[in-house]
């Protein structure tokens, strides 16, 4: 009697640093891997460790970087394969180019570990990825301050990336943030200037929801459409040297809806 030996399915777990207020990423990224393990073999498990932020101000920000080390330390402790940041604009407050920098900190609070994880932040993916994609010129959608999202926009274009326009709600409240209807994004994005874009960013902020919208906007707009969500998750399967695809998740993860 012939059997058939199949190979076993490999396993990854993805590990996360959020801010304590954050109600977001623990949805939405395990919610796109989710659609890639309805159509791809690798298996996924999601855990995290949670560092104190309530609103998003520059005080409590600068907090919270201080004390991400102990996260990091946390989740090598659960061997995770891959660990992320959580935060945007916790990361580029901080000054240009700071992602490198904060890989390099929590990298160093690992210390010698039997089995380092690959170490990053969604900041770095949002810019990395939009960059690998080939999009030199973007428009975006941020809950953020004035000021913080002139922060964002600055150190989003000290990486090379044009930021043709942007649209901020200024909200202090990080819980507010995360409750925000998603599909709300949808009439917001009518208002920004996308003409000659490479991508639309619908939401520059890992906890601002958007990923129901994701696709909805691309179709409408004909244009490439991202998160920084959606940009974590691609940065983390390319670490992983894995397919950078997932269904519903807009272009930077495969999707040609609306596309031509």
């Amino acid at each position: 009697m012939n059997s058939t030996h199949k190979a076993p399915t490999m396993q990854y777990r993805i590990g996360q640093i959020v801010p304590s207020s954050n109600i977001t990423m623990e949805r939405e990224v395990p919610a796109i891997f989710a659609k890639r393990m309805e159509v791809l073999p690798e298996r996924f498990s999601f855990h995290s460790s949670r560092v104190r932020m309530h609103r998003v101000v520059a005080e409590e920000l600068a907090q919270m970087n201080r004390d991400m080390g102990r996260c990091a330390q946390e989740l090598a402790d659960a061997r995770v394969d891959i660990m992320s940041t959580a935060c945007l604009v916790a990361t580029m407050c901080m000054g240009p180019g700071y992602h490198r920098q904060t890989v390099e900190d929590l990298s160093a609070e690992i210390g010698d570990v039997e089995n380092m994880p690959a170490v990053m932040t969604s900041a770095g993916a949002l810019v990395e990825e939009l960059k690998d994609f080939g999009a030199r010129r973007i428009s975006l959608l941020a809950p953020y301050s004035d000021a913080l999202t002139r922060t964002v926009i600055e150190y989003i274009e000290t990486e090379g990336i044009v930021v043709q326009d942007a649209i901020n709600f200024s909200i202090l409240d990080n819980l507010e943030v995360g409750a925000r209807d998603p599909m709300k994004l949808l009439e917001d994005v009518k208002q920004l200037n996308v003409t000659g874009v490479d991508v639309v960013v619908l939401s520059a902020c890992v906890q601002m929801p958007s990923l129901p919208a994701l696709e909805i906007a691309q179709q409408a707009l004909g244009i490439p459409v991202t998160s920084t969500a959606a940009c974590t998750v691609r940065q983390m399967l390319r670490r992983l040297n894995l397919r950078a695809e997932a269904p519903g998740a807009g272009a930077l993860l495969g999707s040609r809806t609306g596309l031509a």
